[in-house]
């Protein structure tokens, strides 16, 4: 029994890597050929049938082209830090129920690599990691704008992982527990017992603090290649550059499925649609959301960003956490 609980845990967890892996590739074209034609452009056209063949491209051009690690940085750490930032972003998906339950071959599969009652907080707490690897990336590169790069890394990712974790607490506080399967099926019975109809305040903050904590469009300010050159990354190239923004697209599912799960129904029936295919069309939307506000919202400034999580989306959390306490208890 035991050996078959390892072997399914391994047959998971390389089916996670592959396909989130390969997703985070297809999820680049994705993303131009939506700019593009918000923006009234082509996007790839020329490799393969409708551009789709970039993505291999790109890969073919990332494994190949020369590693270069300049003369002063930190060797160690410079090298680790990319691996940083990808791990941390597959570890999270390691709680995360992807599906619901389903029969193959006579045997039960769940869709989690590990079925833990924390699951929220160990998803929450190893994205909270992840910022180590722009941010030692940025501290070893021996260069100023690697290093501005890194400490707005600092900056951003730990203010708004603070609003995020607040957003959350108000929902949970109503679910009373910390497992996302059991956030799921408070959900159950249909779109009207949905959490975002009783948390619209938690749901908003919670994305907003995704953009932030995800590098996105208006708040990607750990490489504003407009004002650091590249910022953290400044000085790498190849494959370790490549890590960086894998694990970048990782979190963007990791935030889309945590979303969908906690104030979306997760992968309860959605009407006529079953609940695998209505949480794959929720992650879906929520992906197109990120790249529509790309394509839509400019950049905002370091001032900008700092005011907004401070002395609004901060504020409005523990309000709403006050509120939600008050209710459940009167």
């Amino acid at each position: 029994m035991e050996s078959s609980i390892i072997i399914e845990t391994i047959v998971k967890v390389i089916v996670v890597l592959a396909v989130f892996s390969a997703l985070a590739g297809f999820t680049t074209y994705i993303e131009r050929k939506v700019l593009a034609f918000m923006q009234r452009r082509l996007g790839p056209t020329n490799v393969g049938p409708y551009g789709l063949l970039q993505i291999a491209a790109d890969g073919i051009k990332l494994f190949t082209k020369e590693d270069i690690i300049p003369a002063n940085v930190n060797r160690p750490i410079f090298m680790v830090a990319p691996i940083i930032t990808a791990a941390t972003a597959f570890i999270a998906m390691s709680a995360i129920p992807f599906f619901p339950e389903f029969e193959m071959f006579g045997y039960t599969v769940k869709p989690i690599i590990s079925d833990i009652n924390v699951g929220v907080l160990f998803v929450m707490s190893v994205g909270a990691v992840g910022l180590y690897g722009p941010l030692l990336a940025g501290m070893s590169s021996a260069n100023k704008w690697a290093l501005l790069g890194g400490a707005r890394t600092a900056i951003q990712l730990l203010s708004y992982e603070v609003v995020s974790g607040l957003a959350l607490l108000a929902p949970l506080m109503m679910i009373g527990s910390l497992s996302l399967i059991d956030i799921n099926n408070y959900q159950a019975g249909g779109v009207s017992n949905w959490i975002i109809w009783s948390q619209p305040v938690a749901f908003v903050l919670f994305v907003i603090a995704g953009f932030a904590e995800t590098n996105r469009t208006p708040f990607d300010l750990l490489e504003h290649e407009a004002e650091l050159v590249a910022g953290y990354a400044t000085e790498y190239s190849g494959m370790r550059w490549g890590m960086f923004f894998i694990g970048e697209y990782a979190n963007l599912f990791t935030i889309s499925f945590l979303v969908a799960l906690i104030f979306l129904g997760g992968f309860e029936p959605l009407w006529f649609i079953p609940g695998g295919l209505a949480i794959v069309l929720k992650v879906m939307f929520l992906i197109f959301l990120f790249l529509w506000t790309r394509a839509s919202w400019p950049h905002i400034r370091p001032d900008q960003l700092m005011w907004l999580c401070w002395k609004v989306l901060m504020p409005l959390a523990v309000l709403n956490i006050l509120v939600t306490g008050f209710v459940l208890m009167f």
